[in-house]
């Protein structure tokens, strides 16, 4: 297979060692994208080459420094590296039969199992010189004293302990070759499923949970950092916001990184939720959608790109949509950060776009969901979300808007019942979040739960959670499937959570409530131009589990002094219970509608996740995330809609949403900012409304009730330190924010905090929590540099079971943390 430059996007594929990550950590190689052809997916950066030479670890004379070096020199050249990389090839095979220089018994250390502890021992019989053998103690003397801070003991129980690396060299060239000959009874075994990751959210269902139990209530404080890898260097600049949950099969982890301009350009330019592994038995193959819009495909034992799929291993999702994406392929708005899905042989797409508070326009390219073969790349089907004419739900659309309303796509996690054949899509908004007038109707699929056929993409069934979409209550994560038992009878469900704080929850094969889900009066508003639905469907049960409406109530009321002070901001707006509209801004009042479970409220694209054995959904929501939902008439320049998001007497501002001009590869921001979102509603520095802040809830399915709730996070230090609270005893609070995903194995759940705190307990960081499932009692905490960004994931390799989370935000750049337990006898 002739071979290829490396592409502009990248796979990240790292053996699961973990002593890789602190040799990055104790060198400071920023790691970069540009792969070489022949190492499968293995980022190799200048830098690494360098350090390898600092240690001596490539000494000069040596036939494979020689020839890799060349590769390097022609990279860095700009030159064709096919050449140097044949002329490597032989000097590779020797490396790995063993024949070159003092690395000869470098095949013994490629047989190191995966995940473990132990370090390389000489093999009897060495090839080695007493020469080689002197400059190799030497060396190793000299860089004995370097050491690894993995963490410290603090004396709230988080313990981690400090390591020492052993044989630099080693370890680096074991990165480096290691996917070129690794030994065929390694990548060979056999691992039970249930100790692998081998989809975004676990598996298909979206549950979130393994049955591992190494890691329980005992022993999660002892936890200690196996392995860590920064991403600095992933494209032009550093990424703040690191979301991706990594997969692992086989004994390798894989996470998606950047693309290039046409990522620079897309509506969310992050480096991806996360990527798809698929496998027939024969092939393997790594499946992910750059934010510019191109679905990959990757063999995954390798990282080239198949060639038999799409156009060279590449499909456009900007073509072959069923519309024009206009204005044209580089910028037009669309795109997508989440994972996707492959169940059988069909890869499920759906698609995102800009934060819709203050659109440029009514119109706007529409969100489809197409189903792709894995195997070549050619679309199966296509579901329009928004219906074409002719199809059902068009006339839900008044005054022909179908035809030029955009947005409506699927932007966060999709789930499959393979065994049923269905597929569950949780759709978003239309053009327009906080003002319909240019769509009057209820608007089919907006904010709809929509089953499809596997095969076809057909419609099962729909069932819509809000009707003329007015608030931002994207269904933003995926669907949960779960096998319970209602009233003595088994069900086959899918719960659905929600930013307005409810789980609804059906049949998953007919769409029927599990309970009853009624049509309720709501509050009709008085927007000039607006089309209201008077009722919207509230469930029954479960009650909802964080707050979806404003009342004085809800208001602060630690002292009566703070409490007047909410009362005075709070009369400014427009109050009310769930599906309360939003109202026009005026000077005098209101200023808009104050409310809590839309926008980043409830639970948001991290999703719930459930536990198959006590029949449990675990959801963390954001109780306290308040927005205050003012519209003022569009200026001409910044949109064609009659009203947008604003505050009267204030200039309208374009308000981007956190992934928007967040990706590395995306233009560099300019140093006054043209927008900015919503100002936090405060009482110097107190948030407006009573604690908890975000909680964590646990309900179970077979009756519709909550098992537990707790309050998920220390409590901030500027309630924790504020002047105003000074001798009152404040229980922990929660946190506000609203991308917190949490974890389910055998015993626990486990979720880590949104914000950085300062406590006796360890210096200004994140923890890492675990909740017993049962109860909801924290029973350990582990210290993290930064806030979780990713949502935690879990696997076992070699008897050895790890937890991984994506950290990031502030001046912290992302960055992956492995915990484990430390091994016996260290």
């Amino acid at each position: 297979m002739p071979l290829e430059q490396p592409p502009r996007w990248g796979l990240l594929a790292v053996r699961v060692n973990p002593y890789l990550s602190m040799l990055f950590e104790q060198v400071k190689i920023p790691i970069h994208l540009d792969h070489l052809p022949f190492a499968t997916g293995v980022p190799i950066s200048h830098e690494l080459l360098h350090t390898m030479e600092k240690y001596a670890i490539l000494a000069e004379g040596h036939n494979f420094t020689k020839q890799i070096a060349a590769v390097f020199a022609a990279q860095r050249g700009g030159r064709d590296i096919r050449e140097p990389i044949i002329k490597l090839e032989p000097a590779t095979k020797l490396l790995c039969d063993g024949g070159v220089d003092e690395y000869g018994p470098m095949k013994y250390a490629l047989r190191w199992p995966m995940g473990t502890r132990q370090f390389y021992q000489r093999a009897p019989n060495s090839d080695v010189t007493k020469e080689q053998e002197s400059t190799r103690r030497s060396n190793k003397s000299s860089r004995r004293s370097k050491r690894i801070e993995t963490g410290r003991k603090f004396s709230g129980g988080t313990k981690m302990r400090e390591k020492q690396l052993k044989r630099l060299d080693i370890l680096l060239l074991l990165f480096f070759v290691g996917p070129w000959c690794w030994p065929a009874s390694v990548v060979a075994q056999v691992h039970p499923q249930d100790t692998e990751w081998p989809s975004y959210a676990a598996d298909l269902a979206g549950t979130r949970y393994r049955p591992l139990d190494q890691i329980n209530a005992a022993n999660f404080s002892d936890l200690e950092i196996a392995w860590r890898i920064k991403t600095d260097n992933f494209g032009d600049r550093p990424e703040y916001k690191l979301e991706g949950t990594p997969l692992m099969v086989n004994g390798v982890l894989y996470a998606s990184e950047r693309e290039g301009k046409r990522g620079g350009s897309a509506p969310r330019q992050l480096s991806g939720r996360g990527l798809a592994y698929w496998s027939d038995g024969k092939e393997e193959r790594i499946l992910y959608v750059t934010p510019g819009f191109r679905l990959i495909c990757l063999d995954a034992k390798t990282g080239v790109r198949v060639p038999s799929f799409g156009d060279n291993g590449e499909v456009d999702l900007k073509v072959n949509a069923d519309q024009d994406i206009f204005p044209d392929l580089i910028t037009g708005e669309i795109g997508i950060q989440s994972a996707p899905v492959v169940a059988k042989d069909t890869v499920i797409i759906g698609a995102a776009f800009r934060e819709g508070m203050t659109p440029k326009s009514m119109r706007n390219n529409k969100g489809y969901v197409r189903g792709f073969d894995v195997r070549t790349g050619k679309r199966l089907w296509i579901f329009h979300t928004i219906p074409k004419k002719g199809e059902f739900g068009y006339d839900s659309w008044e005054k022909g808007s179908a035809e030029y309303t955009g947005n409506t796509g699927v932007w966060t996690q999709i789930t499959v019942d393979e065994q049923l054949g269905l597929v569950y899509l949780p759709v978003e908004s239309p053009t327009s979040d906080f003002y319909g007038g240019h769509r009057p109707g209820n608007n089919l699929f907006g904010e709809t739960l929509v089953c499809v056929d596997l095969k076809t993409g057909q419609r099962k069934w729909h069932f819509q959670l809000v009707h003329h979409p007015l608030w931002d209550m994207d269904i933003s994560s995926a669907p949960i499937l779960a096998d319970i038992t209602v009233d003595g009878k088994p069900v086959k469900a899918v719960a659905q959570p929600s930013k307005q704080g409810f789980l609804y929850v059906f049949d998953r094969v007919t769409g029927k409530p599990v309970w009853p889900i009624p049509e309720r009066p709501v509050e009709v508003g008085n927007v000039p131009g607006e089309w209201y639905s008077a009722t919207q469907p509230i469930p029954t049960k479960p009650a909802a589990y964080s707050r979806n409406g404003v009342s004085t109530d809800d208001l602060i009321d630690f002292t009566p002094a703070l409490r007047d002070r909410a009362m005075e901001i709070a009369s400014k707006y427009h109050l009310g219970p769930v599906f309360t509209p939003p109202t026009v801004s005026k000077l005098g009042g209101p200023l808009g509608t104050l409310t809590m479970g839309t926008a980043s409220g409830g639970t948001n694209w991290p999703g719930g996740s459930y536990d198959p054995e006590t029949h449990n959904v675990y959801v963390y929501a954001c109780n306290s995330c308040i927005e205050p939902i003012g519209l003022v008439p569009a200026p001409k320049e910044v949109s064609d809609l009659n009203y947008v998001a604003g505050t009267a007497g204030k200039e309208v501002q374009v308000l981007h949403g956190p992934g928007e001009n967040a990706g590395a590869d995306s233009p560099k921001p300019p140093t006054k900012r043209t927008g900015g979102g919503y100002v936090a509603l405060n009482l110097d520095g107190l948030p407006l409304v009573k604690p908890p802040y975000g909680t964590i809830t646990a309900i179970n399915l077979d009756q519709g009730e909550f098992v537990w709730q707790i309050a998920h996070g220390e409590t901030p230090d500027v309630v924790r330190n504020n002047e105003a609270l000074k001798g009152l005893n404040i229980p922990r609070t929660g946190q506000e924010t609203y991308n917190i995903g949490t974890l389910v194995t055998k015993t626990l759940i486990i979720a880590g905090e949104g914000h950085v705190t300062t406590t006796a307990d360890h210096p200004r960081g994140a923890m890492l929590r675990a909740y017993d499932k049962t109860t909801g009692k924290e029973v350990g905490a582990v210290y993290m540099p930064a806030p979780q960004t990713g949502s935690p994931m879990t696997y076992m390799v070699h008897g050895k079971q790890y937890i991984v989370v994506a950290v990031s935000g502030g001046p912290y750049s992302g960055e992956y943390i492995a915990y484990t337990l430390p091994s016996t006898g260290e």
